[in-house]
C-alpha cells in the first residue's frame, strides 16, 4: 500500500489514522494543514493545488521511507490534496506512529517540512481583490489578475 498519495477528494482522517496502528507503537502524532483565509496581509478566497503526480508520488514515498529509517518509527503516511480547495478545507495530512513520542513528533514535523520542500506541488492563491498568485518554493508570489485572462 502506498504511504504517500495525492487526493482530489476529501481526506478520510479516521481511515488514515487507523493505518498507523502497530502493536509496538506507544504514540501517534498527526498534522493537519488547512486552507486559511489570509497570507502575507492579503485576503485569500480559495486555493488551487497542482502536482506532477508521478514525480510527486515517487518523491513522497521516498520521504516517508527516509522518515521510517531516520526516526525509527513504525508507520508513516501523508496525503496531499490537489484541485480547488475552499477556506477551511484540509489540504495536507501527515501521521506517524512510533514506540516513543519524541520520535513521532520529530518524524511528523520532518515529513511535512520535506514534503513542502521536495514534492512538486504548486499552490495558486486566489485573493479577494481578483488577483491570484502561484507560490514558489521560496514563497514569493507571482501575481496575476483574473480580470486580465
Amino acid at each position: 500500500m502506498k504511504c504517500f498519495r495525492l487526493a482530489d477528494t476529501s481526506i478520510d482522517v479516521d481511515a488514515e489514522k487507523a493505518a498507523l496502528g502497530h502493536a509496538a507503537a506507544g504514540g501517534c502524532v498527526t498534522f493537519e494543514g488547512w486552507v486559511r483565509d489570509h497570507n502575507e496581509g492579503r485576503v485569500v478566497r480559495r486555493l488551487d493545488y497542482q502536482a506532477y503526480a508521478p514525480l510527486a508520488e515517487s518523491e513522497g514515498e521516498a520521504i516517508l521511507a527516509e522518515a521510517l529509517e531516520r526516526f525509527h518509527v513504525r508507520e508513516a503516511r501523508c496525503i496531499h490534496r490537489v484541485g480547488s480547495l475552499a477556506i477551511g478545507d484540509l489540504a495536507v495530512w501527515a501521521g506517524v506512529s512510533a514506540d516513543h513520542r519524541d520520535a513521532a513528533f520529530a518524524a511528523c514535523r520532518w515529513i511535512i517540512d520535506e514534503v513542502k520542500l521536495r514534492v512538486p506541488i504548486w499552490k495558486n492563491e486566489h485573493y479577494a481583490d481578483g488577483e491570484s498568485g502561484w507560490l514558489h518554493p521560496d514563497n514569493t508570489p507571482v501575481v496575476t489578475s483574473e480580470y486580465s485572462r
